[in-house]
């Protein structure tokens, strides 16, 4: 039996091209997508004991920008600010989600009580002290 040849071009691409996709946090066959030389072998598809003996280089590159990325993934960083940028929003909608309420609540006490005023002064059953409202001013008409 004769194995076939490696092409050691190619696990070199492969390793780039893996340790490029989880610098960037778009793994395809990584389950974890941390930034480990583990996961970069098994994102490129190369035997370990290859990845060792003859790239040892690109392992070590690849960890190098590791540790100049903060071990997290651009992709990660994009997330963090995501998420904190929508907890402030939500945060936001929430305080003016309260005032609403507020204003809703005032609303359906006002309308009840002018209901019951109205029923009231219908029927002419009781004398229920209505308070009028003053009219309503006009603005002027814009001259010349």
């Amino acid at each position: 039996m004769s194995r076939r040849p490696r092409d050691r071009q190619a696990e070199c691409r492969a390793l780039k091209a893996a340790a490029g996709r989880l610098l960037n946090g778009t793994p395809l066959h990584s389950k974890t997508g941390r930034l480990t030389v583990s996961e970069l072998v098994r994102e490129a598809g190369v035997r370990r004991d290859i990845a060792y003996g003859d790239h040892k280089d690109l392992l070590e590159e690849f960890q190098a920008r590791v540790r100049a990325q903060n071990h997290i993934p651009t992709m990660a960083q994009k997330l963090t600010q995501q998420v904190t940028d929508l907890k402030t929003k939500l945060a936001d909608t929430t305080v003016a989600l309260a005032a609403e309420r507020t204003t809703t609540a005032a609303l359906r006490k006002l309308v009840a009580e002018l209901d019951l005023e109205l029923h009231a002064a219908r029927e002419g059953s009781a004398p229920v002290p209505i308070a009028h409202l003053p009219a309503r001013r006009r603005r002027p008409a814009p001259g010349p």
